[in-house]
């Protein structure tokens, strides 16, 4: 947002409601050609007239439309690879300004952001996608300010001052990107962190268990620390932990790291040999909306690996989707799962022998959805073609509403070839029973 959380707060608040003006300007036809930045001028597309950038839509070093405007600490807006090209030539005062800086933090300004790509889109103009976005520029300063983290999180004696140093970097890695880039140059940090709060005085308290958990979330977002995060000894354990015995904003936050994480392969095959399968899944049942979401996230991604599906089921996934398929609670997510768990043979029999057939069956007739609809005629023909028993069950379904006929005819491509599968499957087995009689 453009409110900084008191860095150049009133500055950025004035700039913003200039912004606005400007958007209301743009809407309303062209400015005048004297108007400042009127030199940065854009053809629309298939339009003869030229519309003006509005000038708060420039960076001020580069004079071109902001692709990701960030504020400073004076409050001004800047795109973020012209400012940090400039704070990492050792410059500490604002460009515009002069005034010295308090420090080199850049928060995201959404509000410009957005509205330069409203006015993009509604002058025809197509920005080129960021470049390298990944590679953030980390600046002499923000290495400084983790490294003071750090000291402050692994030698300080005082313990209410290590509670407020996680708590700042949770703060800072969630809201700057950059600042989330300097644990590459750093990697013996997680464990570093995770051991100062394994401290006694620490380790029970629920609020630093949170900071610390979501800290690690906030730096897996960022693609490289992935492999360092997963590479870690204490990390993926410590995630696990916190799955297990945390608030459940912490659990949830653990399963939303873990799924994160599992983006890589080499990190699917670590998470589940140290048994996060068991806390997820027992998260999928118990635990608020939003931890079951991530939980059902975390356990899908994980189960892209097959070792995984096995352990899945193992630990009971099969009876808690089919719970909140009929629950109605989960609809969407457990289907997914039971989709992806569906090749593997050991689970399309349990799924037969804990009610799957009906519950399948329910939602090809009623379920409003197609995707759900897909997802569950796909489980249903795994049903179908590993366990003939199941069979008649189908058959009496068929018989009584047609939901195969009519998905054969009217699903998703994947939905009409599972389907007329299952009914190819009916025909053939029933042909025989009459031939054999």
């Amino acid at each position: 947002a453009v409110t900084a959380g008191g860095v150049g707060g009133e500055e950025a608040f004035d700039e913003a409601a200039s912004a606005l003006a400007a958007l209301r300007d743009a809407e309303l036809g062209p400015p005048p050609k004297d108007r400042p930045g009127a030199g940065a001028e854009r053809r629309r597309s298939g339009h003869a007239e030229a519309a003006v950038v509005p000038e708060q839509f420039l960076c001020p070093i580069s004079s071109e439309i902001m692709r990701d405007p960030v504020v400073l600490a004076s409050g001004q807006t800047y795109d973020r690879r012209f400012i940090q090209e400039w704070l990492s030539a050792g410059n500490r005062t604002c460009p515009q300004t002069q005034q010295v800086l308090s420090n080199t933090i850049l928060i995201p300004n959404h509000l410009v952001r957005s509205m330069i790509a409203q006015w993009c889109t509604e002058n025809g103009i197509a920005l080129s996608p960021l470049e390298n976005q990944e590679e953030d520029l980390v600046t002499n300063n923000e290495r400084k300010s983790f490294s003071e983290l750090f000291d402050r999180i692994s030698s300080s004696s005082n313990i209410s001052e290590k509670r407020q140093a996680i708590k700042d970097l949770r703060l800072l890695t969630k809201r700057n990107s950059s600042f989330r880039a300097v644990i590459g140059e750093n990697p013996d940090s997680i464990s570093q962190m995770i051991s100062a709060v394994s401290n006694p005085e620490l380790e029970s308290n629920s609020e630093v268990l949170e900071d610390t958990v979501t800290t690690i979330l906030n730096l897996s977002i960022h693609e490289s620390n992935k492999k360092i995060i997963g590479d870690d000894t204490k990390a993926i354990t410590f995630l696990i932990s916190a799955l297990q015995s945390g608030t459940m904003e912490a659990r949830s936050n653990a399963a939303a790291a873990i799924f994160s994480l599992s983006a890589l392969d080499s990190n699917k095959a670590k998470i589940g040999e140290s048994g996060a399968m068991r806390p997820l899944v027992d998260l999928l049942e118990h635990g608020s909306m939003t931890a079951k979401k991530d939980a059902a996230s975390a356990i899908f991604s994980l189960c892209k690996m097959h070792e995984n599906k096995s352990r899945a089921t193992k630990s009971g996934v099969i009876d808690v989707v089919l719970k909140a398929i009929s629950d109605e609670s989960l609809t969407d997510e457990s289907l997914t799962i039971l989709a992806l768990l569906s090749s593997d043979h050991e689970t399309v029999e349990e799924i037969g022998e804990t009610g799957g057939v009906p519950c399948m069956l329910h939602i090809i007739k009623d379920d409003q959805c197609k995707r759900n609809k897909e997802n569950a005629v796909a489980v249903l023909f795994s049903i179908c073609m590993y366990d003939r028993t199941k069979l008649r069950e189908v058959v009496e379904d068929e018989n009584l509403n047609g939901s195969l006929a009519w998905l054969a005819q009217n699903g998703t491509s994947r939905a009409r070839r599972k389907a007329a599968g299952i009914l190819d499957k009916l025909k053939r087995t029933i042909h025989k029973t009459h031939y054999s009689c």
